[in-house]
């Protein structure tokens, strides 16, 4: 097993530890095509730091195509749940990658970004990639399924739970094409996420979004259960597999 420093960082917004094993069983797996891609543009493959890791899903994708992945995260619960490989150490840490100056040829955050603090992560990343190393960082919006399922599914994230979405989520909705990053961009291509669900993992999945966390806390599960029993008449058979399509949104290139 690959070592775990599970000490508790400084103080950040934390939103998944409460369900880390929900989010560790539900959460979609991207997909390798998107990991070959970041090596073949990347320097070298001998070391990257996945920033914001949550139970490792890129850093053990990354480790398919590098020698060593550093994958940091600032919830001890989700790295207590994190994927095992061989060539990944998971570290519990906000910004401190624990790396020597200019030792990774590529540092990445998936679905991640928009908790983080840009300049602090910037500034990281900036001191342990290598001349000539990417910084890549991606996320997923609302997903899609069906015509039917995605008017309940979208009335449910805007206005059902929307009160309870933190403000950094819009960075999400915009595909993060709003934030100010410092790097000569790549024209990526795209890439598909899905995954093909039944009732009960589709349930589970969004039961991890953080609005319907804060959701549960502050009013219980009736909102969200009735939000199941709706998707539930249109989904058919619970144990029916449906297409579900995640909008991947990728944003990579050599710092400035």
């Amino acid at each position: 097993m690959p070592p775990r420093d599970l000490h508790t960082p400084e103080t950040f917004a934390d939103h998944f530890s409460a369900n880390a094993p929900g989010y560790a069983r539900f959460r979609p797996r991207y997909p390798m095509a998107l990991f070959h891609y970041l090596a073949l543009r990347a320097p070298g493959t001998a070391l990257a730091w996945d920033c914001g890791t949550g139970n490792g899903q890129a850093a053990v994708g990354l480790a398919e195509r590098f020698a060593q992945v550093v994958a940091t995260d600032p919830s001890a619960a989700q790295l207590k749940l994190a994927r095992t490989h061989p060539r990944v150490t998971y570290r519990v840490a906000t910004y401190d990658s624990g790396l020597e100056d200019t030792s990774a040829q590529l540092v990445t955050a998936a679905q991640a970004l928009h908790w983080m603090d840009v300049n602090e992560f910037v500034g990281e990343a900036r001191r342990v990639l290598q001349p000539g190393g990417l910084l890549a960082v991606w996320c997923y919006s609302l997903c899609k399924i069906t015509p039917a399922l995605d008017e309940l599914v979208e009335f449910f994230y805007r206005v059902t739970v929307g009160s309870f979405w933190p403000p950094e989520r819009r960075l999400v909705d915009q595909g993060y094409r709003t934030v100010a990053l410092p790097i000569d961009e790549l024209d990526v291509p795209p890439f598909d996420l899905m995954a093909d669900l039944t009732l009960p993992q589709f349930l589970g999945y969004v039961e991890t979004w953080s609005a319907v966390q804060r959701c549960l806390a502050s009013r219980g599960r009736d909102s969200f259960d009735a939000f199941a029993r709706s998707v539930a008449e249109r989904w058919g058979h619970p144990l029916t597999l449906r297409r579900v399509n995640f909008p991947l949104h990728v944003r990579a290139g050599e710092l400035r």
